[in-house]
């Protein structure tokens, strides 16, 4: 993946080192997370932020190989 400068309000930086720091992200990795959150949304207005946020944990499982088939028996 390549990188590109970009300028960004200094208070979003602040804000974003602050989470990052209290969910073990680098403030570049929470402000990706919130973009793509925001994409996500943007994209699916009616869907609710949890339901997105389970959505990219399931996502994060699935990568993981940490999902087990289910059975409709």
């Amino acid at each position: 993946m390549s990188s590109n400068s970009i300028r960004l309000d200094q208070e979003l930086i602040e804000q974003a080192a602050i989470m990052g720091k209290a969910l073990n992200r680098s403030t570049p990795k929470q402000i990706e997370h919130w973009a793509k959150i925001g994409q996500i949304m943007e994209d699916n207005p009616d869907l609710p932020y949890e339901f997105v946020k389970q959505a990219i944990i399931a996502q994060a499982e699935r990568d993981a190989g940490k999902l087990e088939t289910y059975d409709f028996d």
